[in-house]
Order: structure tokens, then sequence, then C-alpha cells
């Protein structure tokens, strides 16, 4: 069937709900919050605090003011007040690396085994993205093996950068290489690289570098050729990709002078724009039509997941943005915040 009826018929439907809301004399906004929290989405970008990350962040004078007093208890009660039937869980920055790789194990391990037990005491409400030790590859790999092989995980969490390298960087390449072979989902989540801290004083780090960090990281796994030697790798990146969207002009013009070298021509194979297309990308911080514009016109709808980057950002901020940012039908919206994630974490399906 033409998607364009499919998706007018939807519309009409919708039409239908609200006029039987507005008719049974209800509070039109009471109602539709009720059907707005209806327990179908999933959450790929959900953060957590175990406790020896807590610690460490705490003696570091590195642990974020919103952190404090987050539970599971509150996760749980933000997640059915929006309609979010599971969540993924990741730690936050500064994630495990203090520069010690004894304490980077305890922290990830302590990090991986409490975010598996939670998914275990509460049955299809959670997932989990496990806890690396990077940079040190070696542990790293052993971690990778762990939270597959013995914890089930849902996938790996990797940071955008890892001080004064990217993704797409040789280093990385030995567990790139694993990953591809258990066609692993890695969550991307920006961090501020050594180069690029306070560059402008009024503006948090945040708030313009892991948007570039982003960027700069994608163009770091495309540009060196490692997303189309690892293809089974499911990427997904935070917050619509940065600023990718609105510089792809630039990534395809540098992949066009790339490509004409012979040794370039072999990087990239299949062009730029096929590499950045079978990305994945998340909502958060982005649920609005200036992000998702741009993002929508570069990848299929079918490559966007509900993200929201609670705590930083309330789940209902998310649901509200994405319903109202007038660039999603309703199936869309089933696609964008549970479709997707369901193929790529099956368990949570």
């Amino acid at each position: 069937m033409n998607d364009r009826i499919v998706e007018r018929r939807e519309f009409l439907r919708g039409l239908s709900a609200t006029a039987a809301v507005l008719a049974s004399g209800l509070p039109a906004v009471s109602a539709l919050a009720g059907a707005i929290s209806s327990p179908r989405r999933i959450d790929v970008h959900h953060h957590f605090v175990p406790p020896l990350f807590e610690q460490s962040a705490r003696e570091h004078n590195l642990l974020n003011p919103v952190l404090n007093g987050l539970s599971i208890a509150r996760s749980i009660d933000e997640m059915d007040r929006n309609g979010v039937a599971s969540a993924v869980l990741s730690i936050p920055s500064p994630g495990a690396w203090y520069g010690n790789v004894e304490l980077a194990q305890k922290i990830a391990r302590d990090a991986n085994d409490f975010a598996a037990k939670l998914v275990s005491d509460h049955e299809r409400r959670f997932g989990m993205f496990a806890t690396l030790t990077l940079p040190d590859l070696d542990s790293a790999l052993a971690e990778v093996a762990y939270a597959f092989d013995q914890l089930k995980a849902d996938g790996i969490h990797m940071w955008t950068n890892y001080g004064d390298f990217w993704l797409g960087d040789p280093r990385l390449s030995p567990l790139l290489e694993e990953l591809d072979r258990r066609k692993a989902v890695v969550y991307a989540h920006p961090t501020t690289p050594n180069c690029c801290g306070h560059l402008v004083p009024e503006a948090p780090v945040p708030m313009i570098e892991y948007g570039t960090d982003t960027t700069r990281s994608i163009a770091s796994l495309v540009l060196s050729g490692a997303a189309s030697r690892y293809p089974d790798i499911r990427w997904i990146f935070c917050h619509a990709g940065g600023t990718m969207p609105f510089l792809v002009e630039r990534f395809l013009f540098q992949a066009d002078a790339q490509s004409r070298t012979p040794e370039g021509a072999k990087k990239i194979p299949n062009g730029v724009l096929y590499e950045l297309k079978r990305l994945y990308f998340d909502t958060a911080q982005s649920a609005n039509p200036y992000a998702m514009g741009p993002l929508t016109r570069l990848v299929s709808k079918t490559q966007i997941c509900f993200g929201t980057d609670f705590p930083y950002r309330a789940v209902a901020d998310n649901v509200k943005g994405l319903a109202e940012c007038g660039l999603f039908s309703p199936r869309d919206l089933e696609q964008v915040e549970r479709t997707n994630a369901s193929r790529l974490l099956p368990r949570l399906a």
C-alpha cells in the first residue's frame, strides 16, 4: 500500500482519537497525557550511576551535580510517567578512565555487574551498554568478552574520543575487529577531547564541544576506512549526529578528493554517503525541527532511535519535542520511539 495513504489513514485515526477524548468530557491534556504514557518506547540514551563510578568521580571532583541522588527508582518513575517500556543504561562522563588501568578495570567491572543485576532484577525494563577500560586495549578486549559472554550485554559503550584520538584510529583496530566479529551494537557518546575544552568561557563544554566531537568521531570512522572495514558493527551516535548533518557537503567534498588516490579509494569504496546512511542516531537533546530536519533529510527514519539523555534532560521533553516538531507521522514515531531500537536490541523487543 502507498506510504502516503497509510500515513493519511494513521493521521485521520489520530484525529478521531483526539475527537473521542474531547467528546468524553475529560480534560484534554490529562487524557492525552495518559495516551502518551502507554509503555512502548525504548530509550537508548539513559544514564545510571554505579557505586564505584560515583565514588571515583566524587574523589576527582568530576561528578556532575545533576547526578546527585540519581537512583533506579527515579529512572523507573520517569519511565512510567512517559511511556518508556525499556531503557538502555550507560555511564555518563567522566567514564572509567583516570589514567590508571587497575582503577579503570575496577570501575568498568563494577559498572557492568551493577547494570547486569538491574537488568536481571527488572525484567525487560532495562538493557545495558557495557563500560570499557579504554584507552587500555588489552583490558578493554577482556571486558568485551566478559560483558557479552557472561553478562549478555546488549551492546558496548564507547566515547567519541580517547583524549587525543578518535574512533577510526588504528590503535582501536583490534577492538573494532572483535566488535565486528560479534556484530555488536556500539553506542558512541561524546566527551571532551584534550584539544578542545572551555574554548569559549561563557559556553559550557557540552553546549558546543559535544556536538562537534561527535562529528569529529564520525569523520574519523568514515574517512579512515574503519566504517567500511568493519561493516557489521551497528553504531549509534548521540544527539542526532552532532553537527555532521549540517556539514555533510564538506564530508562529500573531502571524500571526493580522497577517492582520487588509490589508497583513498580503498578506504571508502562505497562512498561517504553510503557509510553515513548506515549509522544510527538518537534524538537526545535534538528532539526539535532544527536538529531533526537535517538528519531526516540525510538518513532514513529507520536509522533514528529515541534517546532522552536522562537525567540531564527530562524524558517528557523528548516525547513532546518529537511529537510537535512536525517531521514524524504516527507511523514514523512508532519506528523512532520503538521499532528501530527493538530491531537493534532484540531482547527489549
